[in-house]
């Protein structure tokens, strides 16, 4: 049986088979079904905390919407995806663990798009301007969702609805916080792959790249150390003067001749390719970001290892994850195919990459580096100083860390209630997540051979038995969030 996502002029299809779950008195069945989305656009306030600046002034905000499953009789549910950094569009069309649960539970499909992201841009194209982008915070953000869930609710006379939040990454995070900042709306949250600890002084940053290394010395020994023979080999190439760095630029099949100043930027250009490559260590081909084969960081390792000199090899690598499975760029531009913000890990393209360097520079610390020793990358140093000063110059910002870990509570969160937190053993964000039980009602599940919020997406017969049974879990907790809050609304 098929599970066909239509969106965007794209379809994507999920292989599923049939069969029935039973589960606390609810029948789950398999169901062939389309996909669509209706585009709405919402008058949402620009800003929610300061009446007088903006006054009553709005923006429109994008959601996807689906409908057609939700049994407003019986008080079905509504799931709301919290959108993260980028268009909204992109997440619906990675999300089918949704679309795979809600005709089950008679669910109303929300998707929201994050203001300053896709097309939800509050000053079209001044947003990124002046004193516009103090309004791009992640409280801002949530209030959005409130405002726009409460709106739903009135439009599908859906007062005594539950409603359970969903994201995966910045969005799990998001899907966690409005739990925490909005319970009298969201009755539970699946927070996966959400690294809620960046926002406290708990985690080394360090780790993160740490962790990268991790998932390709897993794979083969060989291959992390080749890797790390592969950068000290190119440091010498670009030492070397102009015929060395003209030998680089022909192994990495770059479309401008590399120089000196370029260099740098070219290992930050690789280093974020690993990442990719480790975050979406699928066991099946995928397109999030890139036509990216199943089991990437094997197939990486196998150019490593197979490889007739290292460098060769790391070329290889490189070009799987931006050319892709198709093979279709005849060339590289590093300048266009990677953007240097304050996030080491990757501000993604466009005027995405603005809003998440902004959010980078003002309420999200990312101060990922590496040594070349914990890790297999070159010594590439990123302070806290070094953040402060990029900020103030690109944006005129001076981050407030100890202000997001009170006001989006940091590690502090026992207060809390209904979420489940779900981290993929193969995801280096994991080393920023909640990976141990927090109390009966917060819950951690770990997918060992998970990759990023591995969990969210479709089922797939390719899929791990972990990821399987992290679904059941996460089913299981959402059943008795919406009959608790049956049972609170039965009696008001």
């Amino acid at each position: 049986m098929e599970l066909c996502v239509y969106a965007d002029n794209m379809k994507f299809v999920v292989m599923k088979s049939i069969s029935h779950i039973l589960l606390i008195g609810l029948t789950f069945s398999c169901v062939q079904s389309d996909v669509p989305y209706k585009e709405q656009y919402f008058d949402q306030t620009i800003d929610h905390f300061n009446f007088v600046s903006y006054g009553q002034q709005t923006f429109k905000q994008r959601y996807l919407l689906q409908d057609k499953w939700f049994d407003a009789v019986n008080k079905g549910p509504i799931f709301f995806y919290t959108g993260n950094e980028g268009p909204i569009t992109g997440f619906w069309n990675n999300t089918g663990f949704v679309f795979d649960i809600a005709p089950q539970f008679g669910a109303l499909v929300v998707f929201a798009e994050h203001r300053f992201y896709g097309k939800s841009l509050p000053f079209g194209d001044d947003s990124f301007k002046g004193n516009n982008i103090g309004l791009l915070t992640i409280e801002q953000a949530l209030a959005d969702y409130a405002v726009l869930i409460n709106k739903i609710k009135q439009t599908y006379k859906a007062k005594k609805s539950a409603v359970i939040t969903f994201g995966g990454s910045y969005g799990g995070m998001l899907s966690a916080y409005m739990r925490f900042k909005y319970p009298n709306l969201v009755d539970g949250a699946i927070a996966a792959s959400a690294p809620i600890y960046l926002m406290s002084n708990v985690i080394d940053p360090s780790q993160f790249f740490v962790r990268v290394t991790a998932d390709f010395k897993q794979s083969n020994p060989v291959c992390s150390a080749n890797i790390r023979k592969a950068f000290t080999t190119m440091k010498s190439m670009a030492s070397s003067g102009q015929a060395g760095l003209k030998t680089l630029s022909e192994k990495f099949r770059l479309c401008s001749q590399l120089n000196e100043t370029g260099y740098n930027h070219m290992v930050g250009w690789i280093r974020n390719a690993f990442v990719s490559l480790a975050m979406f260590d699928y066991p099946y081909p995928t397109n999030f970001e890139s036509e990216i084969p199943a089991f990437p960081v094997d197939k990486s390792c196998g150019f490593m290892v197979n490889a007739t000199d290292t460098v060769t090899g790391l070329a290889q690598i490189t070009a799987l994850f931006y050319n892709g499975t198709n093979g279709k760029l005849p060339c590289f531009d590093i300048w266009e195919e990677y953007v240097e913000c304050a996030d080491p890990s990757g501000c993604g393209l466009g005027p995405d990459s603005l809003a998440w360097d902004i959010q980078a520079c003002s309420e999200v610390p990312m101060l990922f580096s590496t040594d070349g020793q914990q890790d297999m990358f070159p010594p590439k140093p990123y302070t806290a100083q070094m953040r402060v000063d990029y900020c103030k110059t690109k944006w005129g910002i001076v981050p407030r860390d100890q202000w997001a870990g009170l006001s989006l509570w940091g590690q502090d969160i026992l207060s809390s209630s209904n979420i489940v937190f779900s981290n993929g053993g193969k995801d280096p964000w994991a080393f920023a997540g909640v990976l141990h039980n927090l109390s009966a009602n917060l819950t951690s599940v770990i997918i060992p051979d998970g990759g990023h919020h591995l969990d969210l997406r479709g089922h797939n017969v390719n899929d791990p038995p972990d990821v399987f049974k992290a679904r059941e879990l996460e089913k299981y907790n959402i059943r008795l969030w919406i009959n608790t809050a049956f049972l609170r609304n039965k009696n008001n």
